[in-house]
């Protein structure tokens, strides 16, 4: 059974940090490419971040260097690091796994999200 649980997050001021955790079971977690999404009430999910099999991480470009994603692949997770958050980042932040296989469909998970609000 596939399971992506997010810890982390909650409420903070503009300027603080927070960090947000997956913690991955039920597939194999070194081949996935990890990433964290976000939405909003109205709003499409955006990609965030993203940390490769091989450990390469992307960030989408309104992080700006603020946030840093990476993974623990012996105990199966994914983190998120956010700082000098800005209302502006006060979303619903999902866990996400994906596997692009040769051949086939692509197999997605997600996590059922975990709540960061920004505002003083």
């Amino acid at each position: 059974q596939v399971q992506l649980v997010e810890s982390g997050g909650g409420s903070v001021q503009p300027g603080g940090s927070l960090g947000l955790s997956c913690t991955a079971s039920g597939f194999t977690f070194s081949t996935y490419d990890m990433s964290w999404y976000r939405q909003v009430p109205g709003k499409e999910r955006e990609l965030v971040a993203t940390v490769t099999a091989t450990h390469t991480a992307n960030y989408a470009d309104f992080i700006k260097g603020r946030f840093t994603i990476s993974r623990d692949n012996v105990k199966n997770t994914v983190h998120l690091q956010m700082n000098d958050l800005k209302p502006e980042d006060t979303a619903v932040y999902f866990c996400n796994a994906m596997y692009v296989p040769g051949w086939g469909p692509r197999r997605v998970y997600w996590g059922q999200g975990a709540q960061v609000s920004v505002s003083s």
